[in-house]
């Protein structure tokens, strides 16, 4: 059988008046799709647990909102960004799809968290993975003269070759890049990083 925590009975309690009935509701909807949901507080809003948390609302000055924690693998989309959740900014009932709606959302949920799936990691915007830094002709032409330093350069991480990369292409003059390639791979050679002094 499921489990209610009084924190939440206080959570809903201390909520402003138009929120009460919407938290009220969809607790109790959350209790009838998934009787052995257990209670707590995450982030000190409600959560539902079942198999790990499985969704969460809560209560806010203008808007109540609800929160599907697989939503996007259940909704479609991770909602309305003007609000957390799926359902945008909650102000009356009439703003949550039907009972028989969110109670398959919920449905949907439990089953998820029972499988064991796991939520699909989302890229934010504007975050852009950099590509890893390719090697220059002239330094690959170098290394494939000295096949220790090519060994120590191929065994090194992305960022450890970057490193060799960057320092050889920021060069101004062909001379200065001529003789950072020699410097490297005498580097390389002897196992060294490009910041070997600093480790």
């Amino acid at each position: 059988m499921g489990k209610k925590d009084p924190r939440v009975d206080t959570y809903i309690a201390q909520s402003a008046d138009f929120a009460k009935p919407i938290l009220i509701h969809l607790r109790e909807l959350v209790h009838a799709a998934c009787p052995d949901v257990e209670e707590t507080l995450k982030w000190r809003m409600p959560a539902f647990m079942h198999h790990g948390i499985m969704c969460g609302m809560a209560a806010f000055k203008e808007h109540a909102a609800f929160n599907i924690w697989k939503g996007s693998l259940i909704v479609g989309s991770d909602g309305d960004r003007a609000a957390m959740g799926q359902f945008g900014r909650i102000t009356k009932l009439s703003d949550l799809p039907s009972k028989k709606i969110l109670m398959g959302y919920i449905k949907q949920a439990m089953a998820l968290n029972e499988a064991g799936v796991k939520t699909p990691k989302i890229r934010k915007p504007g975050l852009v993975r950099k590509p890893t830094a390719k090697t220059p002709p002239d330094l690959a032409a170098a290394l494939t003269r000295n096949a220790k330093a090519r060994a120590t350069f191929d065994g090194f991480s992305p960022s450890k070759r970057k490193e060799y990369v960057e320092w050889i292409v920021d060069a101004k003059r062909d001379e200065t890049r001529q003789r950072r390639i020699s410097e490297a791979v005498g580097m390389l050679a002897e196992g060294k990083t490009r910041n070997w002094k600093y480790s």
